[in-house]
């Protein structure tokens, strides 16, 4: 993407091996806790906030590690927060997710005061370090690897203090640790551009289509009149390919979801969910857990699935289309309440009255919003592909590889080399 990132392999004399790997002789490497302020060691902050108090101390969760500045934070009691001031942050700080979900990564905005909770590390590098690049070194896949070998805990993931101040990390010189970072930021840049275009498309998505879907003049049915339930088992143990439903994603592939097949020995009582049938867990549905199969011919489910079918006189992406709006939302969440563990059955989900327009207008509603959300979905192809792009780059920059030169203005050329290079 940049010509500074030179491509060009250096002399095999110009690398040494070392316990993080190969990287360029004039690197050196280091303790996070030998480049961490002496004033201010590594430390992990509040321990129990209590109740959120106006004009109290904003405290930073791993939830918004990466949005610090424009959040709303929990804000704890000056007196609880007292307690903890030796774990306060500032400006320039690098903080570390280390409890429950681990290695999440933020820099503390210039200008910003409050603490951190018990999940985070606070590093505050000294003035050889930059406080961007070391988040983008932390950041790398091949960091995260490490971080994740390091990681102790079975029921709760914890990353010991201990184990992040002895955790080693690679320094190159300070001019060149600030041209890699200022690449990278480019990337960052692109991609929170293409993100919040992306949030703008689904706002006037979702605009359309409660407009379009919700007339208040159309006769409103219950769903059981147009769904049809499918209890097929995977008797023969014919389908070997394992599926969960996600809220974000839709159908993924167990594997990928838990980073382990997370499947019984046999898969024999296992349903079967077939290209076009829809599929939800109970206990998830109120959170969006439901989905359509769409890139699979068909696939094997946990039994706790519910599969069904759209039968005639409900269009199947008008019905997509009502799922994922807000009235869905509300309307399957209402159905939950009431159930000891908030689950909705299918005879709940059948409960539920929904718009149901002409055939012809249903098709012409679905056909404008499947417009609509295909134009979100190209954007969605363009951000894992520059997500990649800058993924490649950080492995040949973070180690060495690409070599920048500090001493040039970066001209963007051409992306595919970096997405190669992952």
């Amino acid at each position: 993407m940049f010509r500074s990132a030179e491509k060009r392999p250096p002399e095999q004399k110009s690398y040494i091996e070392t316990k993080i790997g190969r990287l360029p002789r004039e690197w050196d490497i280091a303790r996070l806790g030998d480049v961490t302020e002496p004033t201010a060691p590594i430390r992990y902050g509040v321990v129990q906030i209590g109740p959120d108090t106006p004009d109290g101390v904003p405290i930073v969760p791993i939830k918004h590690i990466q949005r610090i500045g424009d959040a709303v934070l929990h804000r704890a009691s000056p007196k609880i927060e007292a307690k903890y001031k030796n774990s306060r942050v500032k400006g320039g700080d690098v903080l570390l997710s280390v409890k429950g979900t681990v290695g999440e990564v933020g820099v503390v905005p210039d200008g910003f005061e409050g603490n951190i909770a018990r999940e985070i590390a606070r590093i505050r590098p000294q003035a050889s370090i930059d406080q961007h690049f070391l988040s983008l070194q932390l950041q790398a896949p091949q960091t995260q690897k490490r971080i994740d070998n390091l990681v102790v805990g079975s029921t709760r993931l914890e990353f010991s203090i201990h184990a992040v101040r002895d955790f080693v990390v690679a320094v190159p010189p300070l001019p060149e640790q600030r041209k890699i970072a200022e690449i990278l930021r480019t990337w960052d840049e692109a991609l929170e551009k293409l993100n919040a275009l992306r949030a703008a498309k689904s706002r006037q998505l979702d605009g359309l289509a409660a407009k379009l879907i919700h007339d208040d003049q159309v006769e409103r049915f219950h769903l059981r009149e147009f769904l049809k339930e499918s209890s097929t088992r995977n008797r023969d143990e014919q389908v070997q390919r394992v599926l969960s439903v996600t809220n974000s994603a839709g159908f993924v592939l167990a594997e990928e979801q838990f980073a382990h097949r997370v499947a019984s020995a046999s898969l024999s009582n296992y349903k079967i969910v077939r290209w076009g049938q829809y599929a939800y867990n109970p206990s998830r549905i109120n959170v969006g857990s439901i989905a359509r199969l769409d890139d699979w011919g068909e696939g094997a489910l946990s039994p706790m699935y519910v599969v069904f079918q759209v039968k005639g006189g409900l269009d199947a992406d008008f019905f997509g289309h009502w799922l994922r709006s807000a009235e869905a939302r509300q309307r399957i969440a209402l159905a939950a309440q009431g159930s000891v563990r908030e689950t909705v059955s299918f005879g709940d989900l059948g409960s539920i009255l929904v718009p149901v327009p002409t055939i012809e207008r249903q098709q012409a509603i679905a056909k404008g919003l499947n417009a609509a959300q295909a134009e979100i979905n190209l954007l969605d192809d363009e951000i894992k592909a520059v997500t990649r792009q800058k993924r490649g780059l950080m492995q040949k920059l973070l180690t060495g590889e690409w070599r920048v030169e500090v001493d040039t203005v970066e001209i963007p050329t051409n992306t595919k080399e970096a997405e190669h290079a992952g």
